[in-house]
């Protein structure tokens, strides 16, 4: 009996031998593991349960007193190090795995007008079943690790140079489930077509990629903006909107162009964005989902009952799809408010018009040539006249005379010219004593204030001949010297004939 315990007691230690052996010459690592990831998961996983095996068998064998506690503390410590090898690997291979994508990227127009992406983003790694059947996991540490989540996910738009263009400028998912897509709602801070999601997840991957935005197909509308919304335009002076006009439609593609509540004595058209061709329609494809077109509007010459100075004229663009022309067949005749265009659900921009009026100031001389003695006095009128749409103030005239002369402008200063209002201003020069003879200019200026913008009248030049004076007694002398050389001749005559 004794022989038969002392056999069993060297089995055990020959076994124990062994296992120390191949525990500790086993050496689960291959240089390609980082290569191919999956399979030095696969040898990790086995090289874990070889040694939790051997780790327990050895607990067994201390706690019968056949080992020490030295040996299984090496029995735990390798165990502990194929345990850690294994979680990395099982790491190194969800984290490489992982994998995000960004199902749809939908443009929408907001009802502030701002211009919005509804962004949906979805957990495509999908890899967990997998990983599962090809290398039996099914413990707690696998399901622990949540391979079916992407943990902080942070999402961003960018445009071609690579700056936020979205507001949040980072948007955060705390927990991206597979088979759960998130969606994350932007507002643009531009306008563009086109955008880079950006994406940084899970173990600090990274992935950017470029696409283009999708239309919200189901509001079948055209939204229109304008950056020139509101201007002030004088009378008898033309303006134009920029429009830009951008698809949101999955059914029509062809709108037409109106505007509504402008009165009737400012005309009104649209163009294309050359200016060169008249529109009435426009038509979009799959390729040009944006155009940009111009409204060139222009104002009568004088203020009417419905076209009134400094009171702002409020009026709409619209953009109609073909099925509901009908609706606005008296568009021109009728007062549409903003809440009748929002039941109608057409598509429409808010533009305002400030007519204002301006003074024209013309300045008529019946005569600009005058021709003097030294001594004497130029004296020249000048009609001021308003041929503007606007009353003009605090008129001026101003006279630019040679050296040393003198001048004399009566009145100075005019306070106000209705429109069509005349008034007369003279203006008096005299020359020097010491003037010498020849022609001299004068330059006459006029100006005036037309709701505080200053307004110069066309310039006058006056040309102005100093003649020199002329010698009485002398020339009386040279006629009474011509006038008996005649006679004389005439007596010689006469006696001639009578020889």
């Amino acid at each position: 009996m004794r022989n038969k315990f002392i056999y069993i007691i060297i089995f055990y230690l020959m076994i124990l031998a062994v296992s120390s052996v191949t525990a500790q010459n086993y050496n689960p690592f291959n240089q390609r593991d980082d290569q191919y990831r999956l399979l030095g998961l696969k040898r990790a996983k086995e090289a874990f349960e070889i040694n939790r095996t051997e780790y327990e068998r050895q607990q067994t064998l201390f706690e019968k007193d056949l080992i020490t506690r030295v040996e299984l503390d090496r029995a735990k410590s390798i165990f502990s190090d194929a345990e850690v090898n294994y979680q990395q690997s099982l790491l190194a291979v969800l984290f490489e795995k992982q994998y995000i994508s960004v199902t749809s990227a939908v443009k929408y127009h907001g009802q502030d007008g701002s211009k919005r992406v509804s962004l949906t983003v979805a957990n495509t790694s999908g890899g967990t079943a997998e990983f599962r059947k090809l290398l039996n996991i099914d413990d707690a540490l696998f399901r622990s690790l949540q391979p079916d989540v992407i943990n902080n996910v942070y999402v961003s738009l960018l445009n071609e140079e690579n700056a936020i263009i979205s507001q949040p400028y980072e948007a955060k998912i705390t927990e991206l489930q597979y088979g759960q897509p998130q969606k994350i709602d932007f507002a643009l801070l531009l306008d563009v077509d086109v955008v880079t999601v950006f994406l940084i997840y899970g173990n600090g991957n990274q992935r950017s990629m470029k696409i283009f935005l999708q239309k919200d197909a189901t509001v079948n509308q055209v939204a229109v903006q304008s950056e020139q919304f509101s201007q002030e335009v004088g009378l008898g002076k033309k303006a134009n909107y920029d429009l830009t006009l951008e698809l949101f439609s999955g059914t029509s593609n062809t709108y037409s162009l109106e505007v509504v509540n402008l009165p009737r004595q400012i005309s009104r058209h649209f163009n294309d964005a050359s200016g060169q061709v008249r529109l009435r329609q426009v038509k979009f494809t799959e390729s040009s989902r944006t155009k940009q077109a111009i409204l060139q509007i222009a104002l009568p010459d004088r203020s009417t009952d419905e076209v009134i100075m400094d009171e702002p004229i409020p009026f709409y663009v619209l953009a109609i799809p073909n099925d509901k022309t009908d609706m606005f067949a008296d568009a021109g005749t009728k007062e549409w408010t903003e809440e009748e265009l929002k039941q109608l659900d057409v598509g429409y921009v808010r533009l305002e018009l400030l007519p204002k009026g301006k003074g024209e100031l013309l300045a008529r001389a019946p005569q600009l040539y005058h021709s003097i003695l030294a001594d004497e006095t130029v004296d020249i009128n000048i009609d001021l006249i308003n041929e503007g749409s606007r009353r003009l103030d605090q008129i001026e005239i101003q006279a630019d005379i040679p050296l040393n002369w003198t001048k004399e402008i009566t009145p100075s200063n005019i306070n106000s010219l209705e429109i069509g209002e005349e008034a007369r201003v003279n203006l008096k020069f005299k020359p020097p004593d010491d003037i010498s003879v020849g022609k001299y200019e004068v330059r006459i200026q006029s100006s005036g204030l037309s709701n505080g913008i200053l307004i110069n009248g066309s310039d006058k030049i006056a040309t102005v001949e100093i003649r020199p004076e002329t010698n009485i007694w002398g020339t009386v002398l040279i006629v009474l010297f011509i006038l008996s050389i005649v006679g004389g001749v005439i007596v010689y005559g006469v006696r001639l004939s009578r020889k």
